[in-house]
């Protein structure tokens, strides 16, 4: 496998082909927020706080999920843009209050949306981790858009208690409460 040479925040950075931006910011020290990362699962990609802004070798520009957009020879990112920021603020507002890591840094104190949905974030860490690390899947999304809730399988609460490994992963708490 070779190595590409690209740009984060003026930064020159080489990975390793296949290496994802997120994963490639790191390396150098560069913080991206993110909400559904967790380097034990798969790149999801689901809650898009780790958006940021690329520039292709072409010079196409796009925002794209930085935990799951694999780096390029050339590529050129820029992780705090305003326009990025504004997208992040969006998210806190429309997960509030059920994540709110970010809030205070991205000056986000309530959120002008009504969602109906309280006490989960819908980042999909407890139903990856259960699926991919346990290969238990006790847990899986249920319903559509608005509608959309984390459910345990049938009779799951007493299994998912005693493993209970997933809850700290949970930022809402949604999983603790449930078992």
């Amino acid at each position: 496998m070779s190595n590409v040479k690209m740009e984060i925040d003026g930064r020159t950075v080489e990975a390793a082909e296949g290496t994802t931006v997120l994963q490639a910011a790191k390396s150098i020290g560069i913080k991206i927020p993110t909400m559904c990362d967790d380097d034990r699962l798969e790149p999801y990609g689901g809650c898009r706080m780790c958006m940021v802004e690329i520039e292709t070798s072409a010079g196409r520009k796009r925002l794209v999920a930085s935990c799951v957009y694999p780096v390029e020879e050339g590529l050129r990112v820029q992780t705090t843009t305003e326009k990025i920021r504004r997208i992040r603020r969006m998210i806190i507002e429309l997960l509030w209050p059920s994540w709110q890591p970010y809030a205070k840094e991205y000056g986000v104190t309530s959120s002008r949306f009504t969602t109906g949905l309280t006490d989960c974030s819908l980042c999909g860490l407890c139903l990856r981790y259960c699926s991919e690390v346990k290969k238990s899947n006790k847990i899986y999304f249920k319903g559509r858009g608005i509608e959309r809730r984390p459910e345990l399988i049938e009779g799951a609460e007493l299994s998912c208690r005693a493993c209970g490994e997933c809850f700290s992963l949970c930022g809402s708490g949604w999983i603790a409460s449930r078992c």
